[in-house]
């Protein structure tokens, strides 16, 4: 995808909140929140509280149901797996999608083919608004101060166009408030990447901008056009656990500590192997990986065997990162296999080899 050269917009409005507006109708309204820990409700101090608390203040009859979502260190290739547990079987009227900053690194084309993946998944049924917010990184700024849109903004700006969404770009706006001296940046980004108190009320009051503009639109939805990547990720499947044949110690455990979590499969001995058989181009597993994680060896039908070489920055911890790992990419059409074995990350940074695995989903 092309980067966008032109001027810099807060918001842009593409066509009304026409399910969100019904649903203030109605007087009970479900807002969900896709994202990382820019949008993650955990500290009490992101964006969407300002935004929530707006919304009681504005609406004050209204029943309002919140349906946050969004989790650390997370991006789009996770959110594929769980958009419909988390937000569309939740029946949100309204959904934001927040990951700018985190799908930064991801390669581009997996992240397109996610992206796009997630948006229409979303957008299937035509039963609830969807909202792009973008926020802000360091080395954003280099284009930004170039007048240019960072490529993982830019990208997203593309897709907001061909589905008509409505797009906010709040780190636009605390960017521009910290040039004219309306804010210090250490306000906004006390630890360089997650505004608290003072830089989330700057992104919430440009999320309320571009919802009272919204509202203000009387155009009918768009229609839901054609993919423009056929090989996006947009009907993922979970494999089920009783599927995969094992050996070793392995169970199946309920997994209370994390919301986003029903059960994982686990295991703390290295050698343990899985084998299973899925049906897609993709295969991606979902892990509760840090410190003590355990490393692994792969393969997909019978072919040469790969090894996982995750880094383990500090701030992960023990364990808990919900974290995805791509097995494979690309494959032809049609069922395949894959096998996995355990084995210790032979590291400095590894202080164990425990294996927690949330699901194996292909695409």
């Amino acid at each position: 995808m092309k980067r966008r050269r032109e001027s810099l917009s807060v918001q842009r409005l593409r066509g009304p909140l026409a399910h969100f507006r019904r649903a203030l109708a109605s007087g009970t309204v479900r807002v969900g929140f896709l994202g990382g820990s820019i949008t993650d409700q955990g500290t009490g101090t992101r964006w969407p509280e300002g935004f929530s608390a707006w919304l009681t203040t504005r609406w004050p009859k209204v029943r309002w149901i919140l349906e946050n979502a969004a989790i650390g260190a997370t991006g789009s290739d996770l959110a594929v797996f769980r958009a419909r547990r988390d937000t569309i079987d939740r029946d949100c009227d309204l959904v934001f999608v927040e990951y700018a900053v985190n799908d930064r690194e991801t390669p581009v084309e997996r992240r397109a083919r996610a992206r796009e993946g997630l948006l229409r998944q979303l957008l299937a049924d035509r039963g609830r608004d969807v909202v792009l917010v973008h926020t802000f990184a360091r080395e954003f700024h280099h284009d930004m101060d170039a007048g240019r849109v960072p490529a993982s903004v830019a990208d997203f700006e593309t897709l907001a166009d061909h589905y008509g969404l409505n797009s906010v770009w709040a780190g636009l706006q605390a960017w521009r408030e910290v040039r004219a001296g309306l804010m210090r940046w250490e306000e906004w980004l006390p630890d360089g990447l997650h505004p608290e108190d003072r830089g989330s009320h700057s992104y919430a009051q440009a999320v309320i901008a571009l919802v009272n503009k919204a509202l203000a639109r009387k155009s009918p939805p768009h229609p839901l056009p054609a993919a423009l990547d056929e090989a996006c990720w947009e009907r993922p499947r979970l494999l089920p656990f009783a599927a995969l044949e094992r050996s070793g110690p392995w169970t199946e455990r309920r997994w209370g500590s994390r919301n986003w979590i029903d059960q994982v499969l686990f295991t703390t001995a290295p050698g343990a192997r899985l084998r299973g058989t899925f049906r897609g181009r993709n295969l991606i597993a979902g892990f509760l990986f840090g410190r003590t994680s355990s490393e692994f060896r792969w393969r997909i039908d019978g072919g040469a065997w790969q090894v996982s070489q995750r880094d383990r920055p500090e701030w992960a911890g023990a364990a808990g990162w919900y974290r995805p790992f791509v097995l494979a990419e690309n494959l032809r059409a049609g069922n395949h296999t894959f096998e996995l074995e355990t084995c210790f990350g032979d590291t400095a940074e590894c202080d164990g080899a425990t294996t927690c695995i949330a699901f194996f989903g292909s695409v």
